[in-house]
């Protein structure tokens, strides 16, 4: 009896320790470009290319299952980020402060079945997802904070 609960407890301090150092895994939108980094590290990718166009840059991750751009403005904030993968990244940590409004937006957002495009649109935020499988992409942009002159199509 004993020795099951040591084992228990040791098991749920391990998992707790684990828990406690994991670190968020995606760039997050409306915060500092000084997050790519960080990303690249907790997400153990390799760094991708740095494209300077003339009103943002792109920064890109890759891991085993996903590629993901990071669309940076040039006052050094994340306004758009896009993905292309085996699978769709975790939008919480993704969408940081607007996470709580795409969650929102998400349940009143009727469900079109058949279609494989999704969009989901507020005053701040706008998310869309499509693809198949081995083939799902998307984006997230905020539209306030894209530069002037940079179409929303450049996100991609």
């Amino acid at each position: 009896m004993k020795r099951r609960l040591y084992t228990l407890f040791f098991g749920l301090g391990f998992s707790m320790a684990i828990f406690a150092t994991a670190q968020r895994t995606e760039a997050t939108l409306g915060e500092s470009a000084g997050t790519v980094e960080t990303d690249r590290k907790a997400l153990s990718a390799v760094r991708g290319a740095t494209t300077a166009h003339k009103s943002y840059t792109v920064y890109e991750i890759n891991s085993s299952s996903t590629v993901v751009r990071e669309y940076v403005s040039p006052t050094g904030v994340i306004f758009g980020i896009a993905w292309k993968g085996l699978v769709y990244p975790d939008l919480g940590p993704l969408l940081g402060s607007y996470a709580s409004e795409y969650l929102e937006a998400l349940r009143q957002t009727p469900r079109q079945y058949g279609r494989r495009r999704l969009q989901v649109k507020t005053n701040r935020l706008v998310v869309e997802k499509w693809g198949h499988m081995r083939n799902l992409q998307g984006r997230a942009y905020a539209p306030d904070l894209i530069p002037s002159g940079v179409s929303v199509d450049a996100i991609r």
